[in-house]
């Protein structure tokens, strides 16, 4: 993998994050690219893939709850952890960075509300 990121390197199906571990930072993808999967009735579902240049594990920075899904590499991955106080000092020194990140969110909230609309549409059926 090229570049001089700071963030660690993952091989393929390497584990960031898993399911049910307490959590109190996030990530970013500087390069590569990791699912998103939940445990689910002793199988998984794959909830979301991301690429370079987006986050996960936000929700650990907003609430002191356990990871609600794991994260692994998909092929190699360099990933960035980010903690609280770090977002914060990058938030104040970039506002903007704020937006985004809250932009990035709600986006992800919109596709899960379509999500869910779209399952219960064909349970109804």
């Amino acid at each position: 993998m090229e570049g001089n990121g700071l963030g660690k390197i993952y091989q393929d199906t390497e584990v960031i994050v898993k399911q049910g571990d307490q959590g109190d930072c996030m990530f970013v993808i500087q390069e590569g690219l990791v699912e998103v999967v939940k445990e689910m009735d002793g199988g998984e579902v794959v909830l979301a893939l991301r690429g370079t240049g987006e986050f996960f594990g936000e929700m650990a920075i907003f609430e002191r709850e356990v990871r609600s899904a794991t994260v692994r590499a998909l092929g190699e991955a360099r990933v960035l952890t980010i903690d609280k106080k770090n977002l914060l000092r990058r938030i104040h020194e970039d506002p903007s960075m704020a937006f985004h990140l809250v932009q990035s969110m709600s986006a992800r909230i919109r596709e899960l509300s379509d999500e869910l609309a779209r399952i219960k549409l064909s349970q109804d059926l």
